[in-house]
């Protein structure tokens, strides 16, 4: 893993301003360059679970085209993302490969990822309506779908940041269901021996209080 060490998706955040932080500021922060990677720690809820279930890895983008999702914990998973196809390998089980048409939701991942991570606004503005909140300092970039597909599971997408760094991605479901967290960056690896459920979320929304 030492040879990935190439540009991380994330930054130092910068000093908190209080100039608005309309969006295409905001994407011009979150452009980096492949290759590139950045820690995850995903937080799964359901009604089901005492508490979430808790997935971290991490994130890579070897190149424009490629987006990596490395599951390390609890179990070990590789997703790739490319060429509208999804390739899943676990240890032990043969590849598993389909199309991203059958699943909008990581086709819509792999069209946000690779728009956030180059900068594009308006490859982003033709699968989302954008809207921005709050300061430069502290963040929100909310993503409605205008894929229908894509609209019936997920209402919005909201990212969480501050400065140039994209902290957290929280997925609203569509219909009744668990919002789906996802910390990058800073934000999980401020997540190590953190157990509360709402302290998980809190690192999300960067509510410090929780």
């Amino acid at each position: 893993m030492a040879g990935l060490a190439a540009a991380p998706l994330h930054a130092a955040p910068e000093p908190a301003a209080q100039s608005r932080a309309d969006a295409d500021w905001i994407l011009s922060k979150l452009a980096r360059p492949a290759p590139s990677h950045t820690p995850f720690v995903e937080l799964r809820d359901s009604r089901l679970l005492k508490a979430p279930l808790r997935v971290s890895g991490v994130y890579r983008r070897p190149d424009a085209a490629t987006l990596v999702r490395e599951v390390r914990a609890p179990y070990a998973e590789t997703t790739t993302i490319r060429a509208g196809e999804a390739v899943i390998e676990r240890d032990g089980k043969p590849p598993r490969r389909f199309s991203l048409a059958r699943v909008p939701e990581l086709a819509g991942l792999q069209a946000s990822f690779g728009a956030l991570l180059s900068g594009d606004g308006a490859r982003l503005r033709r699968h989302y309506d954008l809207r921005s909140e709050g300061s430069r300092g502290d963040w929100r970039l909310l993503l409605v779908p205008k894929d229908a597909a894509l609209a019936a599971k997920v209402e919005q997408v909201v990212l969480h940041g501050r400065g140039s760094e994209l902290r957290c991605i929280e997925s609203i479901p569509a219909a009744d269901g668990a919002v789906q967290r996802t910390l990058l960056a800073g934000a999980a690896q401020d997540a190590a021996g953190v157990e509360s459920a709402s302290a998980l979320a809190a690192l999300c929304s960067g509510d410090a209080n929780g």
